[in-house]
């Protein structure tokens, strides 16, 4: 067949952000304030706002204290509780949209398909369900709470009643008087599970692994209290402070395995004053070192778990019968509605398989099962790529925001580097790449994320942690708070335009073969 020609329009932009949650949101904020005008952020959902969007499940709330849980160019000083709930944060978001125009930028329902370095225009050609984009700098802020991972066992398709994963919450299914299962036993079961027990007739929970859960002082934030704080000068500032300096603890500890015995004991009499059943406490105690796997908070947890009509089964679920749920041990839960708290694909960025760089490779096909980037940022072979929340840069403890905020400053500074430098593209060297990660891996093999003796998401592959930053978030920030261009290679233009010389959003229309 004699391959046709067709017209299609690519839009040409500065920059791509893909993702419109914290990481996106955040991105789009501080480019435009940075003077980058021509800023375009596609978000495949109805609207933005990322895992807070998605998480509605009763009880969903943040683990991270309110004060460190809201950009530091716009903290929110009106949050309602010490741990802020799922709709307070998707409005603190919408807020912060609205207050800077992102309108004008973001185009939710677009899907990004995929991307391709096209090196002789030194620019990202981006397929979308919108059309082709093109752009000088892709930015990928997917996030890594993002793809459910769901239960895979024998007759689940065939269960007789709603099963939904937990960031797919059916609201139009009442539990009231319902038997319900929930199985996993990670953040989301911790909340899930006292949320909605005084409603179900009965909860069987399957939870395979115990976890580490501490208490958390999650007590409301009255409006008159807040008004307080932000009246006596510096008070507002000392309570940030102090709520990250906690946190940081909880880190040291993750890096200092011997340290992490204090917090042990805590974790433990939490458990022993809260459930009386000596066999149910024998089966809420892990036999890994706290900080191995995500830690947990909880004061509702372990009360729910004593009800009468709530039962732990601590056994994996290997099949589903019509109603029935089967654990590994044989254990039955007759069932009307099956909750899947199974978390996510953490470190599986949505579009590693189709991102190609510069010799057509895939992202995925560059990490080969173990995703790598320098400094979490950027990655050798993918010029003008910066990855949000990318590999190696988050921990047991750390705020999320802090992370983020860090490697705004970072993308920032090359971009402006780029224009000051009159480059086009920037990419990191493979050599500096790989010593960074040889360094991060050696840093890890010490800390309680790899000794601790537990199979966590932290790990992609057996022996390489892909998810932990093995230091204080303190020297993650200073690393990530000035651009070393010696770390880059870069490419120049034969022919030089300055970065302002882009018309904004420009339409051109390019031939496409199609057979």
């Amino acid at each position: 067949m004699i391959p046709a020609q067709s017209e299609r329009t690519v839009r040409d932009v500065r920059a791509v952000v893909v993702g419109a949650g914290f990481s996106g949101i955040g991105a789009a904020v501080r480019l435009r304030e940075a003077g980058f005008d021509d800023v375009l952020v596609l978000e495949k959902g109805t609207h933005l706002g990322g895992t807070w969007r998605d998480n509605t499940y009763p009880g969903c709330s943040c683990d991270v204290p309110s004060t460190l849980y809201s950009y530091s160019f716009t903290p929110n000083t009106a949050w309602s509780r010490i741990f802020a709930g799922q709709q307070e944060i998707l409005a603190y978001l919408q807020a912060t949209a609205e207050r800077y125009r992102l309108g004008d930028v973001l185009r939710c329902g677009v899907q990004v398909l995929g991307a391709r370095w096209d090196g002789a225009a030194g620019r990202w050609l981006v397929q979308t369900t919108d059309g082709p984009y093109s752009a000088a700098v892709l930015v990928l802020a997917t996030g890594p709470w993002h793809v459910p991972r769901r239960l895979e066992v024998p007759g689940i398709e065939d269960f007789d009643g709603p099963v939904f994963h937990t960031a797919r919450w059916d609201h139009s299914v009442d539990l009231t008087g319902r038997r319900v299962t929930v199985v996993g036993g990670g953040a989301s079961a911790v909340q899930i599970v006292p949320a909605i027990e005084a409603q179900a007739a009965t909860v069987d929970l399957f939870q395979r692994t115990p976890q580490w859960v501490l208490p958390k002082p999650d007590l409301p934030l009255p409006t008159a209290l807040n008004r307080l704080v932000d009246r006596v000068l510096g008070a507002r500032g000392a309570l940030r402070a102090g709520q990250y300096a906690l946190q940081e603890g909880f880190g040291y500890a993750f890096r200092h395995p011997q340290a992490a015995r204090l917090l042990e004991a805590g974790a433990r009499a939490h458990l022993r004053l809260t459930v009386r059943d000596r066999l149910l406490r024998r089966h809420l105690t892990p036999d890994y070192r706290l900080g191995c796997t995500r830690l947990l908070t909880s004061s509702t947890f372990y009360q729910a778990l004593s009800q009468p009509h709530v039962r732990l089964h601590p056994t994996a679920v290997t099949a589903v019968r019509g109603n029935e749920v089967i654990g590994a041990d044989g254990t039955i839960a007759h069932t009307d509605v099956l909750i899947e708290a199974t978390g996510f694909r953490v470190g599986e960025v949505p579009l590693a398989t189709t991102l190609h760089g510069t010799n057509g490779q895939t992202l995925d096909e560059a990490w080969g099962g173990a995703p790598q980037a320098y400094l979490g940022t950027t990655v050798s072979g993918f010029p003008n790529l910066f990855l949000l929340l990318g590999p190696n840069l988050l921990g047991g403890s750390t705020s999320a925001i802090t992370v983020l905020e860090a490697q705004l400053t970072y993308l920032i500074a090359a971009l402006a580097h780029l224009d000051q430098s009159g480059h086009r593209a920037l990419d990191v060297r493979p050599a500096v790449q790989a010593v960074h990660n040889t360094t991060v891996q050696e840093a890890l093999a010490t800390t309680v994320y790899n000794t601790g003796g537990c199979t966590s998401y932290y790990f992609t592959s057996p022996g390489h942690n892909t998810f932990a930053w093995p230091w204080s978030t303190g020297r993650l920030a200073r690393r990530l708070s000035h651009f070393d261009a010696d770390a880059y290679t870069f490419d120049t233009p034969t022919r030089l335009l300055p970065a302002q010389a882009t018309p904004q959003h420009e339409d051109r229309t390019v031939a496409a073969k199609e057979s």
